[in-house]
């Protein structure tokens, strides 16, 4: 039996499969420690450069597994204190995917509903097959909504849309999703993969060091004032003129040739 996520590494980049297809990849318990597991593992990987997020067969996530809670026991219910610490702590996959020093991309292909929308808005970058769909979904099940969605879809959309689309749970089709700038680029499906690869090859042959610190700019810029943004920014810049990448980029440029990163 194949594990619930799939892990695919080539060329500096890691493919990552929410491999439960049958449920369109709903997010079960082995999955989600899996998922959080790797990202923590992927963070840490030097040969590594670029983190792809898919999901198996004709969906990317649909989110929670409902029929999973449906189908449960319910006479003994786990004190709140511990399902929201056990809750928030696989939360962190969301976290690892918008804050690991490396980008991360999301392969949409069908549905991301709920928690899996979550997932996809958490990545730097999505690249959207044409049949692809996005809706928060929370509210027709009486949630609220978890995994960072409200953080990511507030900034991404701003709060007015971000409120609109968590009340009614709206389905984006792919057109409204590029609209919302939701979907970095929208492919049609049969390109889907090779798109999405050709760009995560770039980026992991990219200059690591400075994907660390643009990372690192972008949480600045997101979370600080524009004086802590100017701060982040100088820190990075001085420490990349450090690197043997920026070295190699000054040859490269003089020699008039493509530039070849080591990562350092």
């Amino acid at each position: 039996m194949e594990p619930e996520l799939l892990v695919e590494r080539a060329d500096g980049v890691a493919l990552l499969t929410m491999n439960r297809p049958e449920q369109l990849n709903a997010l079960g318990g082995e999955m989600l420690s899996l998922l959080l597991a790797d990202l923590q593992s992927l963070a840490a990987d030097a040969e590594i450069g670029c983190v792809v997020l898919t999901g198996a067969g004709r969906g990317f996530c649909a989110g929670g597994d409902m029929k999973a809670r449906a189908s449960g026991d319910h006479s003994l219910l786990t004190a709140a204190e511990a399902g929201m610490d056990r809750l928030r702590a696989r939360m962190e996959a969301s976290r690892l995917l918008h804050e690991m020093p490396k980008p991360t991309v999301a392969m949409l292909n069908g549905v991301a509903a709920g928690a899996g929308m979550s997932l996809a808005l958490a990545c730097d970058i999505r690249i959207a097959g044409e049949s692809a769909r996005m809706t928060t979904a929370f509210a027709k099940m009486g949630f609220s909504g978890d995994f960072g969605g409200h953080w990511f879809l507030s900034r991404l959309v701003g709060p007015a849309r971000a409120r609109e689309l968590y009340f009614t749970s709206e389905v984006l089709d792919s057109t409204r999703m590029a609209a919302l700038g939701l979907a970095n680029r929208v492919v049609p499906d049969a390109a889907l993969r090779d798109e999405t690869v050709a760009l995560a090859r770039q980026l992991g042959a990219g200059p690591r060091v400075a994907w660390r610190w643009m990372k690192r700019n972008m949480k600045a810029a997101e979370e600080g004032s524009l004086a802590d943004a100017l701060d982040a920014e100088a820190i990075g810049m001085m420490r990349c003129r450090e690197t043997e990448d920026h070295a190699e980029a000054l040859r490269a440029f003089v020699e008039k040739r493509p530039p070849v990163f080591k990562g350092r």
